[in-house]
């Protein structure tokens, strides 16, 4: 034990003998315990680097709270795959709430167990502290419980308290990432800084050790300088931490090693029941050994190492051989308890190279991940199956591929859910299993045109459906009849959509397949909604209370999305709103990235309707900009971007241009509509061909299956051509209709009551002269610098005089002493952009942005971006 005693170890279980410089923290975390125990509920992360002593502060605070706190304490393992739920099981073992009954009860759907888990930790007559330890190990079903308990926590008597290291790995990104869906109010971050130099200079005064060359050789961290300070050398520490406690574990008797050797296969913990069953009688002497030389913790049921880095030291000096060795002893015993979790047996599975266990037992743990809603575990479970999977027979591949493929999808991964179907399905026509394959036909179709080809999504659904016809009626079949509808649906193919989607529903409805039902009832409200509004809208709710009723959970986000762009197409905004906020924070809670993200592109769009466009701008930067994102997922963030930057007068063509590829791929009149409104928008300002555009809108014109479809292009015609006739106005919706019949203060009026500024001013350009004056005003409060230019033009063109000219770039520049280029960068920094961003869009180095941005903080004496933003604002710079 180190000068530093138990203190300073992430993984400390034992008496915290000495704290340096952790009082704030602790005060910290008091303060928050005392606000949930009078009903103000929060999240605390405490985050620093391993070995900073995150578990050292949790030790300290927990034994200081007192008998009138119930304490919950839980932590996530080093898995190769996260264990689904892991700590919600610590934690219910401490509550004595039987979660596996729980989870059966509430098959599977985790807002229900969740909703049970939340009354349970809060029932207590006294304040709850609920303590999950290494987030950065969670699996995403975990990841989700925290975010749900983040969002109903403000006005509970619970503390949740989770450790995090502050790497930039994926675990640690994702557990940053639920902080940043928990409500402000709700969330405290905790830093745990390194020691300073004076603190490691003292504890090595102390020990009589060089402090100098401790501190270069650990930077303070904790765990390192207590394991420098605890090596033999009086005056030189060792090389490496590694070597530190790796001659220390050499002092230990032959079976005292091999005792740590057996510990270090587990990860976090080994449970005294285990380690009997793995070592034999001798157990109990060699593990007091061990714990006597300080290197493993006794916490009374289990022993576990002082610190991660301690353990993965002691398992990687291990030999291969006999790695494999100690796993496979591990699995052993734990296969002998039914109640450890079959994540952890896939673990110590592939450790030990036991192929038939890993074959046995992986497509297990993707079940249950799958069932609690942990998509990107199952998948991770599939892929070590698939691994292993070259002996198994075709139909066992088949399926282990099919469960693959479709995790893979909802977790936004379809490139690799495409080629894994097509080896499903190539696996099944050898075996000439007709309604697998037919499935796996419609899979694809619906794989192709998540990645927005709809010309192999057309071509897979109707070879699907031509397959499943030649065998008896089958839930297959009926399937594949509602994705022909739902492709139908997506291409205005209104009388194809209900031909088949009714077809579907007859079909589910005599197999009694609810989910199908569910699906092409979807289908049906989506293309009624232009024909009979009141009917669309009834099947698009009775489709979305069936998913939600039966968990369906796929089904229940694109119910969500179709309900939203219902009603965006209704310009019932206020209700599409409703459903985006509701349907983003159930794929939130659910893991369904894909949908989230699609909706948060349709957010971003009615951000944009309503005039605030900073806020459209980072939503849909935050979808285009990862990599990891589809085709399809990213055309709604397009969108809503082509039309920002073209009204701000920044490139719009690479936008544009991967909008059109959606054109190439297949023409359907919910792509063609937003592109061609892009297209006449450049051509009106004068940036444009406006014979192409006009040809465009005739294009859209002659594929809208109801004038409804066609209000908004219309508009652009009247816009592009003021003498054409705009036709039919029939059942479009009232602003447009309006506008389009000549009275032009009507449809102002109505756009200002929905609040789409830009949409008003639009209509105000039809208007009089002081309607064309408030229409610059609006343009101009939007920054909509080329539309304000383009009508200065027009009411010149009108004869207007005395036409506001808008303060100079120039003048506003020289106010503050900023140059040309650091207004650029100043109205970047107030749209969101980060700093490469900001290099990327103006072609210049990250280096030089650096600088920019520095000299713009100076000159408007801002300490941040925020507030130089708003004091640029306040001096009329922006």
């Amino acid at each position: 034990m180190g000068i530093l005693g138990d203190g300073f170890d992430d993984d400390t279980h034992g008496p915290v003998t000495m704290l340096l410089e952790r009082q704030a923290q602790l005060e910290h975390l008091e303060e928050l315990l005392a606000a949930a125990a009078l009903g103000r509920g929060r999240v605390a992360a405490l985050l620093g680097e391993a070995g900073a002593g995150k578990t050292a502060l949790v030790e300290a605070f927990v034994s200081g709270v007192g008998q009138h706190v119930s304490i919950f304490r839980s932590a996530c393992e080093d898995l190769s795959i996260p264990d689904p739920l892991g700590p919600l099981y610590d934690l219910a073992r401490d509550a004595q709430w039987a979660l596996p009954r729980a989870i059966d009860d509430r098959q599977g759907q985790r807002l229900p167990l969740f909703s049970d888990a939340l009354e349970v930790f809060e029932a207590k007559s006294r304040p709850g502290l609920l303590v999950i330890e290494d987030m950065h190990w969670a699996d995403d079903a975990t990841l989700d419980f925290v975010r749900f308990l983040g969002r109903r926590i403000a006005n509970t008597h619970m503390l949740v308290l989770f450790t995090a290291r502050t790497d930039r790995s994926e675990g640690q990104m994702r557990a940053r990432r639920v902080l940043g869906e928990i409500p402000a109010a709700s969330v405290q971050r905790i830093e745990v800084p390194l020691l300073t130099e004076a603190a490691v200079l003292s504890l090595a005064k102390a020990a009589i050790r060089d402090g100098s060359a401790i501190y270069r050789a650990t930077a303070g961290n904790a765990f390192f300088v207590t394991e420098l300070l605890a090596a033999e050398s009086e005056m030189i520490p060792p090389a490496s931490v590694r070597d530190a406690v790796l001659a220390r574990a050499e002092r230990l008797s032959p079976g005292g090693r091999s005792m740590l050797d057996a510990v270090s296969v587990f990860p976090r913990r080994a449970d005294v029941w285990a380690l009997r069953g793995l070592c034999g009688v001798a157990s109990a002497g060699q593990l007091a050994e061990c714990v006597s030389n300080g290197l493993l913790d006794d916490l009374g049921d289990g022993y576990a190492f002082r610190h991660e880095i301690a353990r993965r030291a002691v398992e990687m000096a291990l030999t291969p051989s006999h790695r494999r060795e100690f796993n496979q002893r591990a699995l052993s015993a734990l296969q002998e308890n039914v109640e450890v979790a079959t994540a952890r047996l896939v673990h110590h599975a592939v450790e030990a190279q036991n192929l038939e266990a890993v074959r046995e037992l992986a497509p297990l743990a993707a079940g249950e991940a799958s069932r609690v809603g942990a998509h990107r575990d199952a998948a991770g479970y599939y892929e070590v199956a698939l691994r292993h999977a070259d002996s198994l027979p075709m139909g066992d591949r088949a399926r282990l591929y099919e469960g693959y493929a479709f995790e893979c999808h909802l977790i936004g991964r379809i490139d690799t859910a495409i080629e894994a179907q097509g080896q499903a399905r190539r696996l099944q026509q050898a075996l000439g299993d007709t309604l697998r394959e037919g499935d796996s036909l419609r899979c694809l179709s619906r794989f192709a045109y998540l990645v927005g080809d709809r010309e192999q999504a057309d071509l897979f659904g109707a070879q699907a459906v031509e397959l499943l016809e030649q065998a008896p009626a089958s839930p297959e079949l009926a399937m594949a009849y509602s994705n022909l509808s739902q492709l139908a649906m997506l291409a205005e193919k209104l009388d194809e959509t209900l031909l088949l989607g009714c077809k579907a529903v007859g079909l589910a409805e005599r197999l009694n397949k609810p989910e199908i039902v569910c699906h092409a009832l979807n289908n049906l409200g989506s293309a009624e909604q232009w024909l009979d509004l009141a009917k669309g809208r009834l099947h698009l709710a009775r489709s979305l209370d069936i998913a939600l009723g039966q968990n369906f959970q796929e089904h229940a986000a694109r119910g969500f999305t179709n309900c939203a762009c219902a009603e965006m197409n209704q310009l019932d905004l206020v209700r599409a709103q409703s459903f985006l906020d509701r349907g983003i924070a159930y794929c939130v809670e659910n893991d369904l990235a894909t949908w989230r993200d699609y909706m948060r592109g349709v957010q971003a769009q009615l951000l944009l309707r309503r005039g605030l466009w900073d806020d459209a701008a980072a939503m849909a930067h935050d979808i285009i900009d990862d990599s990891a994102t589809t085709a399809l997922v990213r055309y709604p963030s397009l969108v809503a971007l082509a039309k920002l930057r073209i009204r701000r007068g920044d490139p719009a063509a690479p936008v544009l241009d991967e909008m059109k590829r959606f054109l190439d791929k297949g023409m359907e009149l919910q792509r063609l509509v937003p592109y061609t409104a892009s297209m006449a928008e450049l051509a009106w300002l004068g940036q444009g061909d406006s014979e192409e555009a006009l040809r465009l809108i005739d294009l859209a014109e002659s594929l809208s299956p109801t004038r409804a479809m066609f209000a908004e292009l219309a508009v652009w015609r009247l816009l592009l051509s003021p003498d054409s006739n705009p036709g039919d106005t029939t059942g479009m919706a009232e602003p447009y209709r309006l506008l389009l019949t000549g009275d032009w203060r009507g449809a102002a009026m109505l756009w200002a009551r929905l609040g789409a500024p830009f949409e008003r001013a639009l209509a105000l350009l039809y208007g009089d002269e002081p309607a064309l004056r408030l229409a610059l005003d609006i343009f101009e409060g939007l920054g909509a610098r080329p539309v304000a230019q383009h009508v200065r033009a027009v009411m010149r063109q009108n004869g207007v005089h005395n036409i506001a000219r808008g303060p100079r770039q120039s003048t506003r520049a020289n106010h503050a002493g900023l140059t040309l280029r650091q207004m650029e960068v100043l109205h970047l920094i107030e749209r969101g952009f980060s700093n490469k961003r900001i290099a990327e869009h103006l072609t210049i180095s990250p280096k030089t942005v650096d600088h920019h941005v520095s000299a713009v903080l100076g000159k408007l004496d801002a300490v941040s971006r925020g507030e130089a933003t708003a004091a640029a604002r306040d001096s009329g710079l922006i």
